[in-house]
């Protein structure tokens, strides 16, 4: 989800914002999809006529921890607890429209990928161990269109807002609908994995497919968790579980999960933080935590975030 796209003529055509009361939303109002300009075509695309653009207005806004892409889960599935909530623009009858929303469990929640402003035809997913596959195989968020739906746990409903949990979605992202999530017709346990089948895992439970990827085990060495207890307490990070979520997809280096290989360990970069970890088949230790800051950068740095990790570094370790 953090990749950039390459094709600037791509970019995603901005509207003038529309005026609303609903908190900061970053700066986004009302959003144009692609039409008859061209714009959302990559380079070297057949013409044709093409539909008339549309226009959308966001319903609401995404209110999260979660600032920027790299912080981001792959899919909600992945984000299993991650809390945060939806706040609706007032003023346009949305109290009567969300009646009887509270009953569901799980509701669909369709938004703009508001980061992205370029698309790639081809794309390398952080599961793919085949190369590149085609955007429209892909959850990839650099689409024609940079539409993204994910199902949430609706916790409570409070006025306009909506609190929600497993939410993959970043703070200030524009939400286009809500739906309920219905199991009959939207559930298809046996439904196949594409691509993703030739690492597929069995399982005998058909009320939830098995993540097709077979997730590698992930352990803390005594040191690495301490460590790691620490970061949490000390930022409010929650970096066992991004280390956890992102090394049982799979150690090997990759540019979109920041894995790298050196020569007698792998590192894992979190945010600032470097983790340090090894591999024996499908087990992976995780043996400790350091800073991604130089030492001249927190010699003579007197930021905050500098001030977590020189104190950090004075516990147990040396900058990278």
């Amino acid at each position: 989800m953090t990749r950039r796209g390459e094709d600037p003529s791509a970019a995603v055509r901005r509207l003038p914002d529309q005026e609303s009361s609903a908190g900061d939303h970053r700066g986004i109002g009302r959003v144009g999809l692609p039409g008859a300009d061209g714009v959302g075509r990559p380079s070297g695309s057949a013409g044709g006529t093409a539909a008339p653009g549309m226009v959308v207005d966001p319903i609401g806004y995404v209110h999260s921890s979660l600032a920027t892409k790299v912080e981001a889960a792959r899919q909600p599935r992945a984000a299993a607890g991650s809390p945060a909530r939806i706040e609706l623009v007032p003023g346009r009858h949305f109290e009567h429209a969300l009646y009887d929303l509270g009953s569901w469990e799980l509701i669909w929640v369709v938004f703009w990928f508001h980061l992205n402003t370029s698309w790639r035809p081809k794309v390398l997913p952080p599961r793919s161990t085949t190369g590149r596959k085609g955007v429209f195989a892909t959850r990839s968020p650099h689409r024609p269109n940079p539409i993204g739906l994910s199902v949430v746990r609706l916790e409570r409903v409070e006025e306009l807002i909506r609190h929600i949990r497993d939410s993959d979605m970043l703070d200030g992202t524009p939400v286009l609908d809500i739906k309920p999530y219905v199991a009959y017709t939207d559930a298809h346990p046996g439904a196949g994995a594409g691509w993703l089948e030739d690492t597929q895992a069995t399982s005998r439970d058909t009320r939830r497919p098995a993540d097709p990827v077979v997730a590698y085990t992930v352990q803390f060495a005594a040191l690495a968790l301490e460590q790691a207890v620490w970061i949490e307490a000390h930022t409010g990070l929650a970096i066992r579980e991004r280390i956890h979520s992102t090394l049982a997809l799979g150690p090997e280096p990759h540019p979109y999960r920041r894995i790298r290989r050196f020569k007698e360990w792998l590192q894992l970069a979190v945010k600032e933080w470097r983790v340090r970890f090894t591999v024996n088949e499908r087990d992976v230790q995780v043996l400790e935590i350091s800073t991604g800051y130089r030492a001249s950068q927190l010699a003579a740095g007197e930021d905050p975030t500098l001030r977590i990790h020189q104190e950090f570094v004075s516990t147990w370790s040396r900058p990278a």
